[in-house]
């Protein structure tokens, strides 16, 4: 399953995020950004501009690669779709674009060959599925699917070395949850760590 980014060919990993207002895609795509930067990779982070009420459908994007990033036009193309509400699957066509080899990962507690069923999708198209909000809810309290997904991620790209990338994310949310909300960190971590051993295809 792993995948590094010297085999894409010089080519750069694109990553599309869908969720929803308050589902922390845009966040996602930011920690998964930074932690590939610090393990020496060129990255891209942007989130996909307009109304970001809670709720709303929202995208957010990553660029990867081990070369300088020459291109900065949005995402058309992408390599990985993450899916962080599987609402959103039909109405914001969230495979539009996927490459035909492409991985489509998704957060849902139905079964990968039910799912790809529901979605006819194509035999070359990978399905990955994770109850990131389950695991959200036991582990932070709360639907927040975002961290967990950002551990499932790393499992089915094998893009980052996993141990070195928690190291990484653990000062990123220490930063994030200063000021009284030191412990949410914690959970955070462990949420990351079980979405990557409980993601399934």
């Amino acid at each position: 399953m792993a995948e590094s980014c010297s085999m894409l060919g010089g080519q750069a990993l694109e990553v599309r995020w869908h969720g929803r207002g308050g589902q922390g895609a845009k966040t996602a795509a930011l920690l998964f950004g930074e932690s590939a930067l610090d393990t020496g990779m060129y990255i891209q982070a942007f989130p996909e501009y307009g109304p970001e009420r809670m709720g709303a459908p929202v995208a957010a994007f990553n660029r990867l690669s081990d070369k300088p990033i020459r291109s900065h036009a949005g995402v058309k193309n992408p390599r990985v779709v993450v899916v962080l509400d599987a609402s959103l699957i039909e109405p914001a066509r969230v495979t539009e674009g996927l490459v035909e080899d492409g991985i489509l990962l998704v957060n849902s507690n139905v079964e990968p060959a039910e799912l790809r069923k529901r979605l006819s999708l194509p035999p070359g198209i990978k399905l990955y599925v994770v109850d990131a909000s389950k695991i959200a809810m036991e582990t932070v309290g709360k639907n927040v699917p975002n961290t967990p997904m950002l551990g499932a991620l790393v499992k089915v790209t094998g893009i980052l070395d996993f141990e070195p990338m928690m190291v990484a994310i653990k000062h990123k949310l220490a930063e994030k949850f200063r000021g009284g909300k030191e412990k949410f960190v914690e959970p955070n971590l462990v949420s990351i760590r079980r979405a990557y051993e409980e993601v399934r295809c």
